[in-house]
């Protein structure tokens, strides 16, 4: 059975740092593209963090671009998404996804797999 647990949201200040987590059961990582998804209140979800599988490479939205990593452990069954220098617009719930696609898409229906979503508040 295939589950993904995701951690490591919260309250943050902004110009503050967290580090989300999302631990796979269920199917190994190795071969599947991850990615990182948000959607804030009354908007659409959007894609921040992709990595493919065929050659660990990454993208990013612009939105968060320089301020985000996405970063995988296979040996862990685990990926991350590191969120530095955050302000109020990064509020938002945060998904992590799966796919079996070696190159990470862009669009949420290519995902198969999805953590439960956990909440990310960038406040003072």
């Amino acid at each position: 059975q295939v589950q993904i647990v995701e951690s490591g949201g919260g309250l943050v200040q902004p110009g503050g740092s967290l580090k989300l987590s999302c631990v796979a059961s269920g199917f190994r990582l190795d071969n599947y593209a991850l990615a990182w998804f948000r959607q804030a209140p009354g908007k659409e979800r959007e894609g921040i963090s992709f990595m493919s599988s065929s050659d660990g490479s990454t993208d990013y939205a612009d939105s968060v671009k320089g301020r985000f990593t996405i970063s995988r452990d296979n040996g862990k069954n685990t990926w991350y998404l590191e969120m530095k220098s955050l302000t109020p617009e990064d509020t938002a719930v945060y998904y992590c996804a799966a796919t079996g696609y070696p190159i990470a898409p862009r669009y949420a229906y290519a995902y198969e797999h999805w953590g439960q979503g956990i909440q990310v508040t960038v406040s003072s």
